[in-house]
């Protein structure tokens, strides 16, 4: 089993997680997704796991990378995050 730790920008409550996490569960050989808040921080647990994929996902949800943050990722981010808690 591998693990991928990859630091985002704008996870800021419990729907923001829920969303993140949903999405990413959603990928063949995810096995198990961990986000940590305050460093915002998400660890992917899985096999075969591709990182780019997971940054493309989460970046199009308005959670992008460290330091590739823009307005508009941070608009949309409220939006997923909205999706997140409905979906909780």
């Amino acid at each position: 089993m591998e693990t991928l730790e990859i630091f985002v920008e704008n996870i800021k409550c419990g729907g923001c997680i829920n969303g993140i996490k949903n999405a990413l569960l959603a990928f063949p050989g995810v096995k198990s997704v961990e986000i940590i808040l305050d460093e915002e921080k998400v660890i992917i647990h899985g096999d075969h796991l591709d990182k780019s994929v997971f940054v493309t996902k989460m970046d199009g949800m308005g959670y992008p990378e460290k330091g590739n943050n823009t307005f508009l990722k941070e608009a949309k981010s409220y939006v997923s995050c909205a999706i997140g808690k409905v979906t909780a």
